[in-house]
């Protein structure tokens, strides 16, 4: 009989990660979340209008949004009051959530706007126009990225 090493984890194990789309267009929100419904992505989702309604929910401050790890974070990069790059600059200051994984999810493909997000290290730069119609590839992407990666369960 082979034995499973006590250090990988079973599918009771998993810890379900939760997605944090920070967006300011409806729109695009509501087509992510139709994506995730249509592709079987089951993890719990949550989204903010601007950077600074994000910060407010991940910092466990928001009057009525919460957020625990594990979970990813869906970034527009053009949002009003807090873009994306002040988002990330806040983020990354932060000690309690310098960690956490973003992916940029924007209409901008411009270099510098690539350039600039890899240097607050995001995990992946998307460009909205090539993930599929309808947000197919995003929600592929997501699908296999939570149910492969190992994410922090603290937050620390």
């Amino acid at each position: 009989m082979v034995e499973t090493p006590p250090d990988l984890q079973t599918p009771s194990d998993v810890v379900e990660c939760t997605v944090l789309i920070v967006d300011d267009d409806d729109v695009a929100i509501e087509g992510v979340l139709r994506s995730f419904r249509r592709h079987d992505v089951t993890c719990p989702t949550l989204t903010a209008g601007d950077g600074r309604e994000a910060l407010s929910i991940l910092r466990g401050t928001h009057p009525s949004k919460n957020i625990s790890p594990p979970y990813i974070i869906l970034l527009d990069l053009n949002m009003p009051d807090m873009d994306g790059f002040q988002f990330l600059q806040a983020l990354r200051k932060d000690p309690a959530l310098r960690r956490s994984v973003v992916f940029v999810l924007s209409t901008s493909a411009r270099d510098q706007d690539m350039r600039r997000a890899y240097d607050e290290h995001v995990a992946g730069y998307m460009v909205k126009s090539a993930v599929g119609p309808q947000f197919a590839r995003l929600a592929d992407f997501i699908r296999k990225y939570t149910g492969t990666q190992n994410l922090p369960r603290d937050a620390l």
